[in-house]
């Protein structure tokens, strides 16, 4: 697997040269800001690019920390300012109120790009609007609920079979890669109707996911290297490597794309049509980059989150034993399962009523996703100069973001017990789900940029989540290890997650 190199931090050269950078930034704030008699009031400074650069392995916790002193705050560049905020007021006002002054902008369609393209996670205006509408449409048919809904089931017992394999040998499991596997498997085949088999270990498939979260990985790290565009000019350390990986990805979805006209041309096309590239397709989309572009936001929106979030949930229930067993307790109940179930027909048990039942394990899952955010943080650009609703100024150019992964931590907006697990936080004196404001749960955006997947996310996360916890018991494999994330564009656990699993059910 390709690794960043981050040996630079070691060399004797390093250090002194960041001195020396960080001693002409000083000099620039000082005569640049402190020298400046202006009315305007701008947030206070938490940092700079290279506090940003330096702290990249721990990247979402620093950003943390600097929320728990201001809820907004500055970062500098070298020849711009980012702002973040954590504060409900400031997020609604540039995601929804003030929403068309407030964009990805060049800067973020820039670092982006590169795996992105022009896809819906990249572009504003004309070509923003257009994807939207058409995605929008997509995941608002009751054909895609069905198709989708028998496509995560399928897969789940396929995952769960895996598993069951593991107990029988006495073997640990690697749920994330697992998760991961099965999610790119799901959204292969209902984003483009193709049977990938990663779970099986198909080395195609493996290599397009590997080559995906390096992707991934290379393109996060673009946020915070003020050098990428020279590295990616001589093509060398991370661009290098962003453009190898990228090569493979594009190669793959190109040549399903490819297969999948060709299978469309025909006059009796074999194989479902309940997939969203073939759905494209029969609109007259059939420029082969404007499809790949939008396949691959599907792509890191369904694998990565999904996968991602899973991982930490079942990271919780291993943490929090008696909430897995209550979420065991109600999945039971509600698809009326025996203890002599099998596998397969724990998978056809969950209908769309159950899930509906499941409303502790809703909690659950949003629970993971207040604390574990599968998008950590996300960002703007100001089109032109602006006033929040906390009084304090935004210059045209400045970049804006947003970070779920310290809201979901501040006890202003959680309470004392903000960091504590805690899933009955989001049900009613009833037991029912009740739902949280999208301005301080952000984790799945707000506003007109709203994530259109978010119920088919949620349904899958609670497939999988049913039928394994029915199926099996969940450890941790070595309670001692630390779990971390890996700072990418999703947040995905460092090393991935080991558990050991017993039978709940007669095998």
């Amino acid at each position: 697997m390709i690794a960043m190199n981050m040996d630079f931090l070691s060399n004797p050269i390093f250090v002194p040269a960041l001195v020396a950078i960080l001693a002409v930034c000083i000099v620039w704030i000082v005569l640049g800001f402190s020298g400046k008699k202006e009315k305007k009031k701008y947030h206070p400074v938490g940092g700079t690019i290279f506090h940003l650069m330096l702290n990249f392995r721990q990247l979402y916790d620093y950003l943390t920390d600097l929320t728990r002193k201001n809820s907004t705050f500055r970062i500098l560049y070298l020849d711009n300012v980012e702002i973040y905020t954590s504060d409900p007021a400031n997020v609604e006002y540039f995601l929804k109120t003030n929403f068309a002054n407030y964009g990805k902008g060049s800067f973020h369609h820039d670092v982006l790009e590169g795996l992105l393209g022009d896809g819906i996670f990249t572009v504003d205006g004309e070509r923003w609007r257009q994807q939207r509408k058409m995605s929008s449409y997509e995941f608002s048919t009751r054909n895609l609920r069905d198709f989708s809904s028998g496509v995560f089931k399928t897969n789940a017992a396929n995952l769960a079979h895996i598993v069951s394999s593991a107990v029988t040998s006495n073997q640990t499991v690697e749920i994330q890669d697992l998760f991961m596997k099965a999610a790119l498997d799901s959204v292969f085949k209902v984003v483009l109707g193709v049977d990938l088999d990663s779970m099986r270990g198909t080395s195609e498939g493996s290599q397009f996911s590997q080559a995906f979260d390096e992707a991934s990985e290379m393109t996060c790290y673009r946020y915070v290297d003020i050098s990428w565009p020279i590295k990616k000019f001589f093509n060398i350390g991370s661009e290098a490597t962003l453009k190898k990986c990228v090569k493979i990805v594009d190669k793959f979805v190109y040549k399903v794309i490819e297969s999948k006209m060709e299978q469309m041309s025909k006059p009796n096309p074999e194989g479902s049509k309940g997939d969203i590239l073939s759905r494209f397709i029969e609109m007259d989309q059939t420029d082969p980059k404007y499809l790949k572009d939008i396949i691959l936001s599907f792509i890191i929106a369904g694998k990565d989150s999904t996968g991602s979030t899973l991982s930490w949930f079942f990271y919780m229930m291993c943490k929090h034993p008696h909430i897995q067993e209550k979420i065991v307790k109600e999945v039971w109940e509600a698809a009326n399962l025996k203890e002599n179930s099998s596998i397969d027909e724990i998978a056809t048990s969950i209908t769309e009523e159950a899930l509906d039942k499941m409303q502790f394990l809703h909690a659950a899952l949003s629970e993971t996703l207040r604390l574990y955010p599968a998008i950590p943080a996300d960002g703007k650009m100001c089109f032109s100069d602006d006033t929040f609703p906390d009084g304090f100024s935004v210059k045209k150019g400045n970049l804006v973001s947003y970070v779920p992964y310290s809201m979901g931590r501040m006890k202003s907006l959680w309470g004392e017990d903000a960091e504590v697990f805690r899933p009955e936080r989001w049900l009613d004196e009833n037991g029912n789900f009740q739902h949280q404001s999208s301005f301080k749960f952000t984790t799945f955006q707000a506003g007109p940029r709203i994530c259109l997947g978010k119920e088919f996310a949620y349904r899958q996360m609670k497939v999988f989540a049913s039928v394994l916890l029915s199926a099996f018991s969940f450890k941790l494999a070595d309670e001692k290890r630390p779990v971390n994330y890996r700072t990418m564009l999703t947040l995905q656990i460092d090393g991935g997650l080991h558990l050991r699993a017993t039978f709940r059910i007669k095998n």
